[in-house]
């Protein structure tokens, strides 16, 4: 078993640690005319083969975290509508590598980077480094649908945080729970159309004003190299109640 590693270690030393369990290449992600050097997996797929091989009849733990999904691309792409980033604080939820966070930090947000994997926040906070972010962005454990971090956020983001509807009634309070009481503040959530969330919505409904974006976009299908239309939904939440 890999040793543990302290977040706050230099940057060459993470980078051991997520070699010593992956591996890892650096690859670039351009948003709104912005690119960064995201570390990922080299091969994904191979990844899951190796476990599904070596589970046995045990539960197998997919790296879900370790997955750029459409719905973070999109929503970092939407950061320039949520208005300049200068003396504003940004939360991500569920960020895996923290492709949101990690733009928004470069908008200038002051931004906390969350997840509830370990490996996630190792790959997030080589991200912060790597690309110079550290003045601006961190990270930390936070479980969306139990934790309470004692602080309030100007926006809090969320790509593909709506996939348990166990989780909902947690994350509903959640959000009230951390989002300033201010006219501007917002949560913002993306998720792929095809995944249902009208309990959610409907949870969501007695704290916030939501506003529904549906956004069309291209991907490549992986049997036949062909582009394919899907749609992401955009929720915008603002709080009913202000201070």
């Amino acid at each position: 078993m890999s040793r543990p590693v302290s977040l706050d270690a230099p940057l060459d030393e993470l980078l051991d640690a997520a070699r010593s369990r992956y591996d890892v290449r650096f690859e670039p992600v351009t948003v709104a005319g912005q690119t960064l050097e995201i570390l990922q997996i080299a091969d994904l797929e191979a990844l899951l083969d190796r476990l599904v091989a070596t589970a046995g009849a045990g539960p197998i733990e997919l790296p879900y975290w370790a997955k750029i999904w459409p719905a973070a691309m999109l929503l970092a792409h939407f950061l320039p509508h949520l208005g300049p980033g200068e003396g504003r604080s940004l939360l991500e939820l569920g960020a895996g590598v923290g492709i949101c966070g990690l733009f928004a930090a470069r908008r200038g947000f002051r931004t906390l980077i969350t997840d509830i994997h370990p490996d996630a926040l190792l790959f997030a906070r080589i991200n912060i480094l790597r690309n110079g972010l550290a003045d601006t962005a961190d990270v930390a454990r936070a479980d969306f649908s139990a934790d309470r971090l004692g602080r309030r956020f100007d926006v809090v983001l969320g790509a593909e945080v709506l996939y348990l509807e166990g989780l909902y009634r947690g994350l509903a309070k959640f959000l009230a729970a951390h989002l300033a009481p201010d006219p501007a503040a917002e949560a913002v959530l993306a998720k792929d159309y095809t995944r249902k969330a009208t309990r959610f919505l409907s949870l969501a409904d007695t704290e916030f004003h939501i506003a529904e974006r549906v956004v069309g976009y291209k991907e490549t299908n992986p049997e036949n190299g062909e582009p394919e239309r899907k749609l992401c939904q955009i929720f915008r939440l603002r709080p009913r109640k202000q201070a």
